[in-house]
């Protein structure tokens, strides 16, 4: 079961940094931050750079923390956050990441309530500092405020389409 949970919390933990590495670097296959801060803009949210930054560190963060198995309910309860607020994006478009949907970031937030649920395993930072196993409600609460809080984040850092945005929109609908 621990080689299992390190190979889990590797894998995810490392796409999600690698993922936050992208909206704020030209490193793996990123646009930049100022590409990072488009997207958002373009995804109709309100912030720009600073938007991005703290996204783009939320992700490296988390996504490192994960991967070490250190302070896992919190790290997972912060990767929970932004991959809700992108699966929030992508709700429109359908489950299937075929169509750019949000099937993607739903297995990611799935994933990182089981480890808050399960505990990083034997070869994590927590267990060697002695602080695994965590209580059951400090998992319950990671898996409840973390996707609570990117919904939350995404209703705050909304914005509205513009009049010429919406008739953009409309015309490409066409």
């Amino acid at each position: 079961m621990d080689a299992g949970l390190l190979v889990l919390r590797l894998v995810v933990g490392l796409l999600i940094a690698g993922h936050g590495v992208q909206k704020v670097s030209f490193r793996l296959g990123g646009h930049g931050l100022a590409g990072g801060t488009e997207e958002f803009r373009r995804d109709g949210f309100r912030g720009g750079r600073l938007t991005a930054l703290v996204a783009g560190a939320s992700q490296i963060g988390s996504g490192l923390f994960l991967a070490a198995g250190l302070l896992t309910p919190l790290a997972a309860m912060a990767a929970m956050g932004v991959m809700t607020v992108a699966g929030s994006v992508k709700w429109p478009k359908g489950l299937w990441v075929q169509n750019d949907g949000y099937e993607y970031p739903l297995v990611l937030v799935v994933v990182c309530a089981a480890l808050a649920l399960t505990g990083p395993g034997r070869w994590s930072a927590d267990n060697a500092l002695g602080v695994t196993p965590w209580p059951l409600w400090i998992a319950v609460a990671a898996i409840v405020l973390g996707p609570g809080c990117g919904l939350l984040a995404r209703v705050v850092l909304h914005r509205a389409a513009t009049a010429k945005e919406g008739t953009r929109y409309a015309h490409a609908a066409d």
